[in-house]
């Protein structure tokens, strides 16, 4: 337990105070007690009262007194925070590298799967976004509950050239704002401490197969989540030696996603995902990779290490399907973990509010002259 005003437990010094100046009464009382020449008469006139009944009348209005000091320092208290309360955004590379063959069938086929693996193990626990990123950066599915839209989602990707980490960050942060109002998107100014006040519960998922081509730093985008503390987990997927890519009739841009909802703004056509005589014809088959092309193919770790580093997340690495469903399979644990902190004070200050009634009571029943 954390208190914000630890100054304000200097009232506790009150409860050794009032429990020596209730002992002087004490003693005072007996000092100046009238004597009277009978005494059996006068134990036959008093009430039966026993020593704790006189007693504990002071010793709950010490307790509230002792409850209140503590509630005036703010205590602050970690504890847990629940999965469904927290927003996972799964922002995936979807640009034309994904559709290197040196993970078979090819880099976005097996991120799909990895990625619709994950979704299924949540459950519905957790509110899950999609975010999908080459040239640019698109919320294809905000926050919710619908395992089955996200799994639609996830079928129906369409690859693009580019490839705008920042962005895709920005991107995240933004519909992480429109469901925490504690995060502020990313165009507003924030002055946040992660010392003081801890992360956020929803955190940023960042796969990508190569190097950022253009949009914001990647690093700067970086420090504006970690300025909201929202925690951004990277993954890089590929191996370094990147040859022939090849898309599907999906992710070449053949079939539109969502009659045409994914590719009408930027996100089809020759912008996004459309079917480009730059990269092959119909089937959707590139040439081998080699020179600056082979350079933005190959995963930037150093970025995505500084990313994890600087919002508080973790890097990781896949070079095959088995390693990265297994990291997405471990991504749950890492997500309960996450905890806050919570002022009780409240709890406190109602406490002593209880314990002097309770003392007013007990004072009026045993006490009555």
């Amino acid at each position: 337990m954390r208190f914000a005003w630890p100054l304000a437990l200097l009232a506790l010094l009150l409860v050794p105070f009032c429990i020596a100046a209730y002992l002087w009464w004490l003693r005072r009382k007996r000092k100046f007690a009238v004597r009277y020449s009978s005494l059996a008469l006068i134990r036959e006139a008093l009430p039966t009262t026993s020593t704790w009944r006189r007693h504990a009348p002071v010793a709950l209005l010490l307790a509230a007194i002792t409850s209140l000091a503590i509630g005036a320092a703010r205590p602050q208290l970690v504890t847990d925070v629940s999965q469904n309360r927290t927003s996972i955004i799964l922002a995936l590379d979807v640009s034309r590298s994904m559709c290197a063959v040196d993970v078979e069938p090819n880099r976005l086929t097996v991120a799909q799967d990895a990625a619709r693996t994950f979704v299924t193990e949540q459950s519905g626990e957790a509110q899950i976004g999609i975010v999908a990123f080459a040239g640019t950066a698109r919320l294809v599915v905000p926050p919710t509950n619908d395992t089955q839209v996200l799994l639609d989602a996830l079928t129906n990707f369409r690859t693009a050239f580019g490839t705008a980490i920042g962005s895709a960050q920005l991107k995240s942060v933004d519909a992480i704002a429109e469901v925490n109002p504690a995060v502020a998107p990313a165009g507003d100014d924030v002055v946040a401490s992660v010392e003081s006040a801890g992360f956020e519960p929803d955190i940023i998922v960042l796969l990508t197969d190569g190097a950022n081509s253009g949009g914001p730093d990647p690093i700067e985008a970086a420090q504006a989540a970690a300025d909201r503390r929202v925690r951004v987990y990277t993954i890089g997927f590929g191996t370094d030696e990147p040859t022939e890519m090849i898309c599907g009739t999906t992710q070449i841009g053949a079939d539109a996603f969502g009659n045409g909802a994914f590719g009408s703004d930027g996100f089809g056509g020759d912008s996004f995902g459309g079917i480009t005589g730059s990269f092959g014809g119909g089937g959707g088959r590139g040439g081998d990779v080699s020179g600056v092309a082979r350079q933005l193919l190959v995963i930037d770790e150093p970025t995505l290490q500084s990313i994890a580093e600087l919002t508080g997340g973790a890097y990781f690495r896949a070079e095959d399907a088995e390693q990265l469903v297994d990291v997405f399979l471990n991504l749950p644990s890492e997500i309960e973990v996450q905890q806050e902190e919570r002022e009780v004070s409240v709890w406190f200050t109602a406490l002593a509010m209880a314990l002097i009634l309770a003392a007013v009571g007990l004072s009026l029943r045993f006490n009555r002259i």
